[in-house]
C-alpha cells in the first residue's frame, strides 16, 4: 500500500490521442506544484490535495475507493462509488452502471460463428442519472466525502455482490494464446444511453476491472497428517509411510515444511522420495446441465528431487526427513492453465489463493474452485510406488489496516484536522480520449 505521506498522480491516455493536462496541488504551506505533459508517475512530498484541474472535460468520471472487494463468507464488501456527470454532454440520454461477473472457459480467438466460450454468472444494472425514486442505500463515508468535494453533478452508485459468486481467478495462458485469458473476472462499466437495451458504443462507455478476493481465516484448521501402509508379495511385513505438515494455513511465499517418516519392515528398498505441490482447479459450468472439469496442475519445479543418499531406506530400517518447498509463480510461468489470482492490468499476480466455500453453497455456480495438495511418493524397487496427498490452504493474510466499507449511519461528526487519505481510482471517457488518474484525497 502506498504511504499516506505521498500523493501519486497516474495518467493514462489512449495510444491514438495526445492529451495534455495541468494539475495543481496545494499543500498546507505556501508551496504549489504544477504539472503538465505526459509523465506517468509523480511523487510529491507530503502535500494535501486542494483541487485538481485537468485540461480536458470529462463527460463521465467513475470514482472508486478500491479495486479489491473482500468476501468475508457472511457478507461481501459492497461496490460503492461516485459518478461525476456532465449534463450538457448527455442531453436526453441517461447514465447507467453495470456490474458483471463472467466465466470465460475458452480462448477468445475461438469465438466464431456466434459461439462464445463465455458465460455471465451475474449481471446487475442500475440507473445513476437521472436518479430514480427507488429506496436508496445509505452512503458510505467515502461517498459522502466525494459528493461534498465534487459538487452537485456527482451521483452515488451501489452494488451488492452475492455470496455465491466465485473469486477472481485467471488461468495462465500459453505462449501462443492470444486474446483474453480464461477465468473468472468482474467488470464495472459506466455508459450513457437512452435505454438499457440500447447498443453500447465503446466511446460512450468505460470499463474497470475489479476483483473479488478472500483472505486467510483468523482460525486455521488442524495440522494435516496422513499415513498409509503397503504390503508386498513375498514379504511378511509392510512398508509404513507417515507424512505431516507443520500447519494447515500458509501465506504466499512462505516455505512449507513436509515431515516424512518411513518405517520399512519389508524386504524392499526405497530408492527415492518425490515431493511436489499439486494445484487443483475444479471448473464448474452450469447451463442446462452441470459440467465439471477437474484439472490438476503439478508444480514439480518447487522441489526438484535430486539423487540423495539420505532418501534411500533399506529393508528393516527407518528414515525421518524434513523437506522444505515454497510454491512460487516465478518458476512456473510457462505452465499453461495454472490458476492465478485475478490480474489487474499492468500489475503482476501470484498463484491463486485457495477457495473457501461457505457451508451450504452450491459449488456448481462457483466457476473455478482452487485447492492445493502436497504429494509425497516413495519409489520402491520392484514393488511399485507408495503415494499420499496432504491438502493445505494457501492464501494472503488479512490486511491489518483494511478500511470498513459498511454504510455509516447514525454517527455523529466530530471534525478534527486529521488528514484522511483515501486511494481513489478515477476513470473518465468522452468521444475523443480515455484517461485515468489516481490520487489521494
Amino acid at each position: 500500500m502506498l504511504s499516506p505521506s505521498f500523493n501519486r498522480v497516474f495518467k493514462k491516455s489512449s495510444p491514438n490521442c495526445k492529451v495534455g493536462y495541468t494539475i495543481c496541488l496545494c499543500g498546507g504551506s505556501s508551496q504549489c506544484f504544477f504539472l503538465s505533459g505526459t509523465s506517468p508517475l509523480v511523487d510529491y512530498p507530503n502535500p494535501s490535495v486542494s483541487f485538481l484541474s485537468v485540461s480536458f472535460l470529462p463527460q463521465v468520471t467513475v470514482y472508486l475507493g478500491k479495486r479489491d472487494f473482500v468476501d468475508h463468507l457472511d457478507h461481501v464488501d459492497p461496490v460503492d462509488g461516485v459518478l461525476l456527470i456532465e449534463p450538457e454532454y448527455l442531453k436526453d440520454r441517461k447514465v447507467f452502471a453495470t456490474l458483471t461477473c463472467a466465466f470465460r472457459y475458452g480462448r477468445e480467438d475461438l469465438d466464431v460463428l456466434g459461439l462464445s466460450f463465455r458465460k455471465d454468472l451475474y449481471v446487475s444494472t442500475v440507473q445513476v442519472f437521472p436518479p430514480t425514486q427507488e429506496k436508496k442505500t445509505p452512503l458510505s463515508r467515502l461517498q459522502e466525502r466525494l459528493l461534498k468535494k465534487l459538487g452537485q453533478h456527482a451521483y452515488p452508485f451501489h452494488f451488492t455482490i452475492p455470496q455465491n459468486l466465485p473469486c477472481s481467478v485467471t488461468l495462465q495462458p500459453g505462449a501462443e494464446d492470444t486474446g483474453k485469458a480464461c477465468g473468472v473476472d468482474y467488470e464495472l462499466r459506466a455508459f450513457c444511453a437512452k435505454t438499457v437495451e440500447e447498443k453500447i458504443h465503446q466511446r460512450n462507455s468505460v470499463q474497470l476491472v475489479i476483483r473479488k478476493v478472500q483472505y486467510a481465516p483468523e482460525k486455521p484448521g488442524p495440522q494435516p497428517m496422513v499415513e498409509t501402509s503397503r504390503s508386498f508379495l513375498m514379504s511378511d511385513r509392510s512398508l509404513h509411510l507417515e507424512v505431516s505438515l507443520d500447519k494447515e494455513l500458509y501465506y504466499h511465499g512462505e516455505p512449507i515444511s513436509v515431515n516424512v517418516h518411513v518405517t520399512n519392515n519389508s524386504t524392499k528398498s526405497v530408492k527415492r522420495v518425490k515431493i511436489s505441490v499439486c494445484s487443483i482447479e475444479q471448473q464448474t459450468l452450469q447451463m442446462d446441465h452441470s459440467l465439471t472439469f477437474p484439472f490438476c496442475s503439478s508444480l514439480p519445479d518447487l522441489y526438484p528431487p535430486p539423487p540423495n543418499p539420505s532418501d534411500q531406506v533399506s529393508p528393516s530400517s527407518t528414515s525421518c526427513q524434513v523437506y522444505t518447498l515454497t510454491p512460487m509463480l516465478g518458476t512456473n510461468r510457462e505452465k499453461r492453465g495454472l490458476a492465478l489470482d485475478g490480474k489487474l492490468k499492468h500489475e503482476d499476480t501470484n498463484l491463486a489463493s485457495s477457495t473457501i466455500v461457505k457451508e451450504g453453497t452450491n459449488k456448481e455456480t462457483m466457476g473455478i474452485l482452487v485447492s492445493y495438495r502436497v504429494k509425497v511418493k516413495l519409489v520402491v524397487s520392484r514393488g511399485g510406488d507408495v503415494a499420499v496427498e496432504l491438502p493445505f490452504v494457501l492464501m494472503h493474510p488479512k490486511p491489518l489496516d483494511q478500511p470498513s466499507s459498511q454504510p455509516q449511519t447514525g454517527r455523529t461528526h466530530t471534525h478534527t484536522h486529521t488528514h484522511i487519505y483515501t486511494y481513489i481510482y478515477i476513470y473518465t471517457f468522452n468521444s475523443i480520449q480515455f484517461n485515468s488518474i489516481q490520487f489521494y484525497l
